[in-house]
């Protein structure tokens, strides 16, 4: 009575360590080793072996070992012994007595004497193999008890870990698909933007530098890389409505006349209702599209919104859309020197542009300026700008004078008309 009381306590002492490896393993690996050391060491046994079972390959992959003489990579096993293993006796098989299975015969020369098949539901998953004890001493039936115990323990470890590995490589495959059609549909906006800025063949590009202003205000703004990556989009597309504006008016080497911008205006609600048939993972981009040529004192069009009824987006857009025309050459004039530029901004803060938007253009100019000065290096501003053309060393105390500007209170005080970016 006393000898199997012990025996009871040592079998639940080795499930309690058995199940605390099982769950404090790192990674499949440690899990297998660390399972057939545990098994080894309750019942001190000499040598032991664990493989997992691959019903497509019909293979036994050892993935842990203790106390062989020689490697063990894979051994063959068939269906139809793996399905007998699966459907047989729970306690384990003794190899020597295993005639009626030619395909252990392998693992019998190996010295194992107990195979315990790890099987869940029905199903193989593996293989516990052991040999005799440190001791001399065969393994009894009552070893045999606490063995497959500890082998139902091991197979559920395994069968989880497998199934933990198939989510996560669904989780990765869905990852891809999912940055597959991301890119594919940043690659459809793309060509859009061309197909846009072919109307004009004075804006060559026009639409992808304001996609790339609108993201570099908005990240220094704070917003996330999803939130980034949607006014990137919103930049590319700002002026699809100019599809339906007659070519000429775009390509006209004057500045547009009286006649001409009642038909310029109608691209902002012919883009709104481009966008708004066309299903977008940022739902926003139909109202950027619409309200990017809003002021804040409610000159601006189509609707003459003002202040905070105007989205933040629209505002971004509308900066970076002025901006990058402002520092590009059109029909009817060259860009602006790059010091008039910034009294533009300075003067139309606050009834154009919002305060805290051109702050954040502000702060992102003197950042790359800054990191250009240290460097030694006479690079493009955003990629986009030359060196002799922002001449850093002259305008960096405007572009601070501006920055500190900008957090004061709007004045409405700015000329009304044709402001920068009004095309």
């Amino acid at each position: 009575m006393l000898e199997k009381t012990d025996r009871l306590l040592h079998a639940f002492a080795a499930l309690a360590d058995l199940g605390q490896e099982i769950a404090d393993a790192q990674n499949f690996e440690e899990m297998a080793r660390a399972s057939l050391y545990v098994v080894l060491g309750a019942l001190a046994i000499r040598r032991g072996a664990l493989a997992i079972y691959d019903p497509n390959l019909e293979r036994l992959r050892f993935v842990a070992a203790r106390g062989l003489q020689s490697e063990l990579a894979e051994e063959a096993l068939d269906r139809e012994t793996a399905s007998r293993l699966g459907d047989g006796p729970t306690r384990g098989i003794w190899l020597a007595k295993a005639r009626d299975l030619p395909a252990l015969k392998a693992l019998a020369a190996a010295r194992f004497e107990l195979l315990m098949p790890l099987v869940v539901r029905g199903e193989l998953i593996g293989l516990l193999l052991l040999g005799d004890k440190a001791s001399g001493e065969p393994l009894r039936d009552g070893d045999r008890e606490i063995i497959a115990a500890m082998a139902r323990h091991i197979a559920v470890g395994i069968h989880n870990h497998r199934l933990m590995a198939e989510v996560r490589c669904r989780a990765d495959e869905n990852r891809k698909l999912y940055d597959d059609l991301r890119e594919l549909y940043h690659d459809t906006v793309r060509a859009f933007a061309v197909a846009i800025d072919c109307k004009d063949a004075y804006t060559r590009g026009h639409s992808e530098r304001v996609g790339k202003y609108a993201a570099i205000i908005a990240r220094e703004l704070g917003w996330d890389d999803d939130a980034v990556e949607g006014i990137r989009v919103a930049g590319y597309l700002h002026d699809i409505g100019k599809l339906i504006v007659d070519r000429e008016v775009m390509n006209s080497p004057r500045r547009f006349s009286a006649r001409d911008v009642p038909e310029l205006r109608e691209h902002t609600i012919a883009g709104y209702e481009i966008l708004t048939r066309i299903k977008h993972p940022y739902t926003d981009l139909p109202l950027l599209a619409r309200y990017h040529h809003e002021r804040l004192d409610g000159t601006g069009y189509p609707e003459g919104l003002q202040g905070d009824q105007i989205p933040l987006g629209a505002k971004i857009v509308a900066l970076a859309d002025a901006f990058d025309a402002m520092t590009t050459d059109r029909p009817y004039r060259k860009r602006r020197h790059f010091t008039e530029i910034i009294a533009e901004l300075r003067r139309c803060t606050g009834t154009q542009f919002a305060c805290d938007v051109v702050s954040a253009l502000c702060r992102a100019l003197l950042r790359e300026v800054d990191e250009a000065l240290r460097s030694g290096e006479r690079r493009k501003i955003f990629d986009e700008l030359e060196w002799d053309y922002i001449q850093p060393e002259h305008t960096r105390p405007l572009l601070e004078a501006l920055l500190t500007e900008a957090h004061l209170p709007p004045q409405f005080n700015a000329p009304s008309g044709l402001a920068w970016g009004i095309e």
